[in-house]
C-alpha cells in the first residue's frame, strides 16, 4: 500500500496541474499564439468612481489573452499591478495603432480618454491584483488568478 500511494504522488508531480496545459493539443507552427490557444478577453474601464470590471478574472497558464483597457477621460488614472505584469509574457501592447513591445511593465496611465490592448501569456500560476494606484475599495481593483 505504501509503494502505491508513493508511486501515485510521483505520478501526479510529473503529470502537473490538469489546467497547466495550453488550450488547445496541436498548436501548430504559432505554438503558444495559435488561436486555438487564446482565452476569453479581459475588459478594464477606467471611469471616475466606477468599478474596474465585472468580478475576478481567472486564466488558463500557457495561454494567450488580451486585456483591453478603456479609459473614458474623466479624470487622470492609471492601472496598476507589478506583480501580475512580472507573472506573465508580454507579447504586445497596442496604443493608437502603435504596437509596443515591452519586456516588463508597472502600470499604464491615461490621462485622456483612450484604449490600450495587451496581449499576453499567462505564466505564473498565483493570485495578482491590478488596481488604481492609492485606492482602497474592492472595485477599484480586479483580482486575476493563474492557474
Amino acid at each position: 500500500m505504501y509503494k502505491s500511494i508513493i508511486a501515485m504522488a510521483a505520478a501526479a508531480l510529473v503529470a502537473g496541474p490538469a489546467g497547466a496545459a495550453p488550450l488547445c493539443s496541436d498548436l501548430g507552427f504559432a505554438g503558444l499564439l495559435a488561436k486555438c490557444n487564446r482565452g476569453d478577453p479581459i475588459a478594464i474601464t477606467l471611469a471616475s468612481g466606477q468599478p474596474l470590471g465585472e468580478g475576478d478574472v481567472t486564466l488558463q497558464s500557457g495561454a494567450y489573452y488580451e486585456m483591453k483597457i478603456t479609459a473614458d477621460g474623466s479624470a487622470e488614472l492609471a492601472l496598476s499591478g507589478p506583480d501580475f505584469f512580472r507573472a506573465i509574457w508580454m507579447n504586445e501592447i497596442v496604443i493608437n495603432d502603435i504596437e509596443i513591445r515591452p519586456m516588463a511593465i508597472d502600470s499604464l496611465e491615461f490621462d485622456d480618454a483612450g484604449e490600450a490592448v495587451l496581449s499576453f501569456i499567462a505564466i505564473k500560476p498565483g493570485r495578482y491584483e491590478v488596481g488604481i494606484p492609492k485606492t482602497a475599495g474592492d472595485s477599484q481593483k480586479v483580482v486575476i488568478s493563474i492557474q
